[in-house]
C-alpha cells in the first residue's frame, strides 16, 4: 500500500477551488512523504486549459509524485443530480486523466438509468487503459454493502470498480470491517479515508436513502472516537490490498493543510 494526499485537504467548502496554490500543495505532499496525490477539479479538471494540465504534470514528474485518481468535474464530489453526466460524455474526462498520467477516474451513479451509461463509459475508458471507480457514498447506488456488490455485478466491467470509504458506510449504518472488505476485494481499486463520529447533535448532516438524515461530527483521522482504523487496515492486509490509500478528509474547519498532511501521514504510516 502507498499513501496519497487528496487536494481536498486544501479545498474550500464549496469544493470548487483550492485554498492554496497547487504548487505549494504538491510540495507539501512530497515533503510529508506521500507517494501520490489525488486530483480534484478544484485543482484540475475538464475546465482546465491543456497548457495548465501540462504544467501540473511536469511539476508532479519533477517531484516524482503519481496521480492516484482524478475527479474531473465539480458535480461528482458535490454528488448532485448532474453527478452522472460525465458517464454520458466520458471523452473529455479521459483526456484529463491521460494528460495527468492517471489511470483512475471517479464517477457517480444516482439511479438505475445510470448503469447502462456506466457500462458504455467503462468500455470507452478501457480502450485507453483507464478504469472508472465509484466511492461508497450516501445518496447514491453505492450506500449499502449489498447494494454496492449488486450494482458492480450488474455493470460487469473489469475496469469498473470501487473506492472503499468506511466513513460513508458508517453514516449509512453499514459494516465496514474485515467481512465487508472480503466482499469488496474483487472490485476494490482505491481506498479513501475520512473520519466521522456519529452524534445526534452533530454540526454536520447528510441525507441517506437507507437512514434518512444522519448527523455527525467531522474529526481528524488521528482522533479516536470515529472510524476503527485498526480494523480497516487489518482488513486491507487480510485481502492483500496493494493499492493506494488516500487521505480524503475535509480539513477546512479542522486543521491547516500543513498540519492535516503531516499528522495524517504520521498516523497512517504507523498503521501501514
Amino acid at each position: 500500500m502507498k499513501l496519497s494526499l487528496s487536494v481536498r485537504i486544501a479545498e474550500a467548502p464549496t469544493k470548487d477551488r483550492m485554498t492554496m496554490p497547487f504548487e505549494d500543495f504538491a510540495r507539501l505532499a512530497k515533503r510529508c512523504g506521500y507517494a501520490a496525490i489525488c486530483m480534484r477539479a478544484s485543482a484540475a479538471g475538464v475546465q482546465t486549459p491543456r497548457e495548465r494540465l501540462a504544467e501540473i504534470r511536469l511539476l508532479l514528474d519533477e517531484l516524482k509524485l503519481d496521480v492516484s485518481m482524478c475527479t474531473t468535474d465539480f458535480n461528482v464530489p458535490l454528488n448532485n443530480d448532474h453527478g452522472p453526466d460525465n458517464l454520458r460524455a466520458i471523452g473529455p474526462h479521459l483526456d484529463v486523466a491521460h494528460a495527468l498520467g492517471a489511470s483512475l477516474i471517479r464517477v457517480c451513479l444516482k439511479n438505475d438509468l445510470d448503469i447502462d451509461a456506466a457500462r458504455r463509459a467503462a468500455d470507452q475508458a478501457a480502450e485507453r487503459g483507464i478504469r472508472l471507480v465509484h466511492q461508497c457514498h450516501t445518496d447514491s447506488l453505492f450506500e449499502t454493502v449489498d447494494g454496492i456488490v449488486k450494482v458492480l455485478d450488474r455493470i460487469n466491467r473489469d475496469n469498473f470498480g470501487l473506492i472503499y470509504e468506511p466513513g460513508n458506510l458508517l453514516l449509512c449504518g453499514q459494516p465496514y470491517g474485515r467481512d465487508t472488505l472480503r466482499r469488496f476485494a474483487p472490485k476494490l481499486m482505491n481506498v479513501y479515508l475520512q473520519n466521522h463520529r456519529l452524534d445526534p447533535a452533530g454540526k454536520s448532516r447528510l441525507t441517506t436513502r437507507v437512514r434518512g438524515e444522519v448527523r455527525f461530527e467531522d474529526i481528524p483521522l488521528w482522533q479516536p472516537g470515529g472510524i476503527d482504523f485498526a480494523e480497516v487496515f487489518a482488513g486491507l492486509k487480510e485481502i492483500k490490498y496493494a493499492g493506494t490509500v488516500t487521505v480524503h478528509q475535509a480539513f477546512a474547519h479542522l486543521a491547516s493543510p500543513d498540519e492535516a498532511a503531516t499528522k495524517s501521514f504520521e498516523f497512517l504510516d504507523r498503521l501501514l
